[in-house]
């Protein structure tokens, strides 16, 4: 929303300012504007989740790994388990009733996610950032 009004408002210093230097370090920081905005919220959430982490109690911190077992037993059922169990009733001839199917789009958009929160975890690691 902000990227859509930076045109307009940087169109307007043309006309209310007549120092080229100063409209263009203002049209710059009305430019910069929202970026450091989405960097420091993204810093405070960094900030904000790594105190969770330290929390010793599991009900604080326990929840990423929780969420990320969830993802795993929900994947490991829709791809190995369902499959192997449809493949063993129909082998063996016996009828079962229509198996429960996840909502794969939102289960993988978690998993993806936090993924790629343990991928980034991991470069920090390596690249000594972090303890």
């Amino acid at each position: 929303m902000i990227q859509a009004l930076i045109g307009p408002v940087t169109g307007l210093l043309d006309k209310v300012i007549e120092d080229k230097d100063q409209k263009a370090k203002l049209a710059h920081e009305i430019a910069t504007l929202a970026e450091r905005q989405a960097h420091e919220a993204s810093m405070a959430q960094i900030l904000t989740n790594r105190e969770e982490a330290k929390h010793k109690s599991i009900w604080v911190s326990g929840w990423r790994p929780c969420v990320g077992w969830v993802c795993a037993v929900a994947l490991a059922y829709h791809f190995v388990l369902a499959p192997c169990i449809t493949f063993g009733a129909t082998w063996a001839g016996a009828a079962i009733p229509e198996l429960p199917a996840f909502d794969m789009d939102s289960l993988m958009t978690v998993l993806l996610g936090m993924l790629g929160l343990g991928g980034l975890r991991t470069y920090e690691k390596q690249k000594g950032l972090t303890k």
